[in-house]
């Protein structure tokens, strides 16, 4: 279908929040078949401390209808640009031009760098005409699963530790939320995508402002110390979610990711949540996504990790 109307192009701004949340929703629905996008989850995007909207972020309509939305920051290290994009179908134009601006800013704030990269989160079967992407030089680096499992209260009974490992929750503790943040870092550090972040940019990356902390654990073994954590969060309004289970690579093996999974289960269904979702690295070298699969969680939809190198000149 061609596009008939003038496409016009402004930046975002905070009272656009609904009207992007819309949007997103209308793009979960035909890629994953139901609305997973929460208008919080827009506002914390838009209101990042990182994101200068003006020079950010883009929505394109077309015939005075939002069809198009983009977003990019930097808080990846240098040189190193994520960004967002969300196109109706059948909107080519808006997603070119889209495309156009996004990458033109990301040269910009990339400048320098020995090696600027531009990334994307998409599904594997998007809204976007992936012909555009490839055209542009584009090219999939990496691919995520989204999994999710039922929970039914009555099955979901509080696991037995495995010996001596107790959990502490982070609730009331500022050293204990540091206390995470570090384990995290420890914890991923290997992990492809990882960025190693301080602890307020940290804060700001998960939108801590937001965040319910006696919903993030850390689990201790009398001789060694804390060894690992267990970040979710409950303010979805689809499923709750399981935002990282790290565990210390000395002690991987020995039953501790699996007693935290089933732990979350049993905090979710006692909340009185019916589904839990988390995402996998498919490449994951620690065997996370047969253990995920092991306790019963299954594929909601799979997203690709588009990677466009930056060059000065385009």
């Amino acid at each position: 279908m061609r596009e008939t109307h003038p496409l016009t192009v402004r930046p975002a701004g905070p009272g656009d929040a609904s009207d992007i949340c819309a949007l997103l929703n209308a793009v979960d629905v035909i890629e994953t078949g139901r609305p997973d996008t929460d208008l919080g989850t827009v506002e914390a995007d838009l209101n990042h401390p990182g994101v200068d909207l003006a020079t950010d972020s883009w929505l394109a309509f077309q015939d005075g209808r939002l069809v198009a939305y983009a977003l990019i920051w930097t808080d990846s290290g240098p040189g190193h640009v994520d960004g967002d994009h969300y196109v109706l179908p059948a909107h080519p134009q808006a997603a070119v031009r889209l495309l156009e601006l996004m990458e033109a800013r990301a040269r910009e704030l990339a400048a320098g760098a020995a090696q600027g990269r531009l990334r994307l989160q998409l599904n594997i079967k998007p809204t976007l005409d992936l012909s555009l992407l490839t055209v542009r030089g584009y090219r999939t680096v990496r691919r995520y699963q989204v999994m999710t499992r039922a929970l039914a209260p009555a099955a979901e009974l509080p696991p037995a530790a495995p010996a001596g490992l107790t959990l502490r929750h982070c609730g009331t503790d500022e050293a204990d939320r540091r206390r995470a943040h570090a384990l995290v870092e420890q914890t991923f550090a290997a992990h492809f995508g990882h960025v190693e972040r301080a602890y307020e940019p940290w804060l700001d990356h998960l939108d801590a402002r937001k965040l319910d902390w006696s919903l993030v654990w850390i689990a201790s073994l009398p001789a060694e110390g804390d060894v690992a954590v267990l970040l979710t969060r409950d303010d979805r309004t689809s499923m709750g979610w399981l935002s990282r289970i790290g565990v210390r690579e000395d002690l991987r093996g020995r039953g501790i990711g699996g007693f935290l999974l089933r732990h979350a289960f049993a905090v979710y269904a006692a909340r009185g949540r019916d589904t839990v979702g988390l995402g996998v690295d498919t490449a994951n070298e620690t065997g996370a996504l047969a253990l995920y699969e092991a306790h019963g969680m299954r594929l909601h939809h799979a997203v690709d990790t588009w990677e466009l190198p930056l060059h000065s000149q385009g």
